[in-house]
């Protein structure tokens, strides 16, 4: 009894695992750990760096510098600050001269250059014989960044450190001068930021040595000094948005300024084409630089620092590589490519790019190498987009509909296997499946990870295509076939690799037996798409192969809904009208009416009589020609808006040049430009006076001043109740310039001719001086005809609810307006303006008299 008690009371203790005996990770580890997880973030960056400094770790040190100039190599500020850590003590002087090595061989930097041309001079300890060395460090640096507007610093201390050598003998005082004539005449022809003050320098350089030899080197040296003035303006035009200065985070470490990784909105749109305009500015030669070398080093300088600062942009690395390719730099374009790689290993166009490069030199090794390792980075990118996609699917999905999914998918999947023969394997398998739920499913309700990752299946397909045409190309058939048999057994190939493997082999190899064998296998792993049984459904016509031709679109057309697999029946119906009988298309019609209840009786009668993009019904019967002629037309006469693109939107859905029956015929009935139909007119732009109107009197009903006052051609009122409520008052048929306290017109008739004195004395003094009109009698002018173009610019201004800029107060606005001073005016404008008092009797003349009759005469 007492055993068992103590055995009750006796607890087990758990065996401790092997992951409760690892120490918790540290502060570096996590850090470490968070840069691979998000290796964009300039914070994260910021972070690891911040550690490893504090600590005072060398070996920390180096491991986050290295890490981070391995992502973003060539990075100015993280260089520097990585230089810095050891240039404290001489004995880590070797390292860092060896990291200066290894940073400047690629560095467009101007002020990685100009740290080292700091650490040269004080490190030599600058001296009558150390002058040389840094002399040499000094035209190191200019023939790399010489060419660069912010080098202008380094060839003003040159200047200086040529001035402050002395000199010995008389023969050394020419060298010397010899030596700041020749910097001068190299720096004033570049557009720097200091250019016009080393002109001035050089100026004063010249006439201090001979003012007779000074105008001859002035005058010659003028026309290319000017030049670059006038586009050192260009070049800050240009570089002001794309290189912002940077701000430092902290005393100790100025700010990574690292680029960022692009996601294609508008703003980084709008970056790319503006780093595109500059390089296109800069292959022109702008400032017409007649020495190759010096204009190759200029735009080698600028390609450089371009794939800096877009390093995640690809376009920019493919400029690069274009222009080294062209400038005979074949090794440098290599190299670019591999680098842009590198930066973007998914990129179709960089790499596509290295591969036709590899296959011209015949490197035919490298070229597999390029596009397997291309392959090999898509496959991990869809790997993690189906787990995101799957997460995405099962937060979405209900409770209820969880239990049994799997064991569904798995059934599902193995009737496929069945089905099929049995010849799928797992991939196909889960292909198929794949496709089948995501065919299902229309394109508003799938979730956007899984719509990202059909687009990037489809790209993943396009690689395998694009492989499969090298090998064939390039190695044969068998080379071909050995690419598409690993396509095969790859899950996520779609059937766009399927059919571009049996076009090639039908086209290139000549082997039809072989094409309807790839074609079947297709077919098998992709029953439900649409577009597939289409593409087979074309090329069974195309190789005269009707009974399996028509096999196929009876097993489409009775397992697709019609309104799937509307382009099925229609190119079936081509097919018919063509070459079948008229029992048969009108067979196929009955079945069509059918199946498309809504499609009018003209619309198949039309296509049964047209041929290819020839349609005498829709020309001839219901006006389509003259329709495409009035709309070639206005394109033409929008053309000079470049405005082409948003027509079609803009026309309310008129058929294009080369309109689909669909379009024309519509349904049910043909209406051009009516309501019902698709409108060839241009809309009508916003009738904008009238609601301003109705604005500002619903303004002055609830008692809010007015936004601005009236003018002498504001536009009248519609009705004289509403200027009685704006004015106060029943002066509804007063005068133009009539104040408010005159009596109306029945009153000055009672008064008799009293009254009428008074209107002849009034209208004699409204003629001495302008009239004050409250537009309260005008007679509305008649209304301006905007002119079309104008008309159609205003339809293609997006609505006001998309603005998204700052919202201005009008009153505000006007108050400012009401109140600005006009420069030259010498005072405050006023409210409203006085009216300006004639004189009574003119100035005097003193000048000849001329007689009663004279011209110019005043009395």
């Amino acid at each position: 009894m007492n055993a068992e008690i103590q055995s009750e009371d006796v607890k087990v203790k758990p065996e401790p695992t092997e992951a409760s005996l690892q120490p918790p990770p540290s502060e570096w580890a996590l850090l470490r750990k968070r840069v691979e997880d998000n290796s964009y973030s300039e914070a994260a960056w910021n972070a690891l760096l911040d550690n490893a400094e504090d600590s005072s770790d060398l070996e920390k040190i180096k491991e986050a510098y290295e890490a981070l100039l391995e992502k973003y190599p060539n990075t100015s500020s993280a260089q520097i600050s990585y230089l810095n850590h050891f240039l404290t003590n001489q004995a880590t002087f070797p390292f860092a001269e060896a990291l200066f090595a290894r940073f400047l061989r690629t560095s467009a930097s101007v002020d990685l250059w100009k740290f080292y041309i700091i650490y040269v001079r004080r490190r030599l300890n600058v001296g009558p014989t150390t002058r040389d060395t840094v002399a040499k460090a000094y035209e190191f640096a200019l023939q790399h960044v010489g060419q660069d507007k912010d080098s202008s610093d380094i060839w003003a201390e040159y200047i200086q450190f040529v001035k402050s050598g002395e000199a010995s003998s008389t023969w050394e005082e020419q060298q010397k001068m010899d030596t700041l004539r020749k910097i001068y005449q190299r720096a004033v022809q570049i557009p720097l930021e200091n250019v016009e003050m080393l002109w001035k320098d050089y100026e004063a350089f010249e006439n201090s040595l001979n003012k007779i030899t000074a105008k001859k080197f002035l005058q010659d040296l003028s026309p290319a000094h000017m030049q670059a003035r006038s586009k050192l303006r260009d070049l800050r035009q240009h570089l002001g948005p794309l290189l912002p200065p940077a701000h430092p985070t902290n005393g100790a470490r100025a700010a990574l300024n690292l680029p960022h990784k692009p996601t294609y909105v508008q703003n980084d749109r709008s970056l790319a084409g503006a780093w595109k305009l500059y390089l296109r500015w800069e292959e022109s030669n702008p400032l017409e630089i007649e020495d190759k070398v010096a204009l190759t080093t200029r735009l080698q300088g600028v390609y450089r620092k371009a794939v800096v600062r877009m390093r995640f942009f690809s376009e920019i690395w493919f400029m690069a590589y274009t222009w080294a390719s062209g400038a005979g730099r074949a090794d440098e374009a290599l190299a670019l490519l591999k680098a842009g790689i590198e930066a973007n290993p998914t990129s179709f166009l960089l790499n596509f790019a290295l591969a036709e490069s590899f296959e011209i030199a015949k490197n035919y090794v490298e070229v597999h190498a390029t596009f397997n390792r291309l392959l090999q980075s898509m496959h991990e990118d869809l790997e993690d987009l189906k787990v995101k996609s799957d997460d995405e699917a099962a937060q979405s999905s209900t409770s209820d509909s969880v239990p049994g999914s799997a064991g569904t998918a798995d059934a599902s999947a193995e009737n496929g296997d069945v089905q099929n023969g049995g010849g799928l394997s797992k991939e196909a398998s889960f292909a198929t499946t794949k496709t089948t739920s995501s065919s299902s499913s229309s394109p508003s309700e799938v979730p956007p990870h899984t719509e990202n990752l059909r687009e990037r299946q489809q790209e993943y397909g396009l690689v395998y295509i694009m492989y499969i045409r090298f090998a064939l190309r390039a190695e044969g058939v068998d080379a071909s076939r050995a690419v598409f048999g690993k396509a095969r057994k790859d899950k996520w190939t779609t059937w766009e690799v399927f059919e571009s493997a049996a076009l090639m082999e039908y086209h290139v190899a000549k082997q039809l037996g072989v094409a309807n064998k790839i074609f079947g296998l297709a077919h098998a792993r992709f029953p439900n798409e649409v577009d597939f049984v289409v593409r087979y459904l074309t090329f069974l016509m195309s190789v005269n192969d009707e009974n399996n031709a028509r096999a196929l679109f009876e097993n489409a057309a009775a397992t697709f809904d019609p309104e799937k697999a509307r382009a099925l029946w229609e190119r079936w119906a081509r097919y018919e009208y063509q070459y079948g009988n008229l029992e048969a298309a009108l067979k196929l019609e009955k079945r069509m009416a059918e199946a498309f209840p809504k499609d009018p009786p003209i619309k198949r009668f039309a296509q049964k009589h047209s041929y290819a993009n020839i349609d005498g019904i829709a020309n001839r019967d219901l006006g389509v020609s003259q329709a495409r002629k009035e709309k070639a037309a206005r394109e033409k006469a929008a053309a000079g808006l470049q405005r082409q693109d948003t027509i079609p939107a803009i026309n309310g859905g008129a058929p294009p040049s080369s309109a689909s029956q669909s379009q024309v015929y519509g349904s049910g009935t043909t209406n051009f430009g009516g309501p019902g139909g698709g409108s060839f007119r241009r809309p009508q732009s916003v009738e904008r006076e009238p609601r301003e109107r109705e604005r500002r009197r619903d303004e002055t009903k609830a008692g809010m001043p007015p936004l601005k006052r009236s003018r002498d051609f504001s536009p009248p009122p519609r009705d004289r109740e509403r200027e009685r409520e704006r004015w106060g008052g029943g002066g509804g048929n007063r005068r133009y310039g009539s104040p408010a306290s005159w009596p109306d017109r029945g009153e000055r008739v009672d008064r008799g001719d009293k009254g009428d004195r008074g209107d002849r004395e009034r209208n004699r003094e409204r003629e001495r001086s302008p009239p004050r009109r409250n537009a309260v009698e005008r007679e509305e002018p008649p209304r301006p005809v905007i002119p079309q173009v104008l008309n159609w610019f205003v339809g293609t201004l997006p609505p006001p609810e998309t603005f998204d800029g700052p919202v201005f107060r009008t009153d505000d606005l006007m108050q400012v307006f009401r109140n600005a001073v006009i420069p030259g005016s010498g005072a405050t404008r006023s409210r409203s303006p006085s009216i300006a008092v004639r004189p009574t009797r003119p100035p005097p003349d003193y000048g000849p008299y001329r007689g009663p009759g004279g011209r110019g005469g005043r009395y």
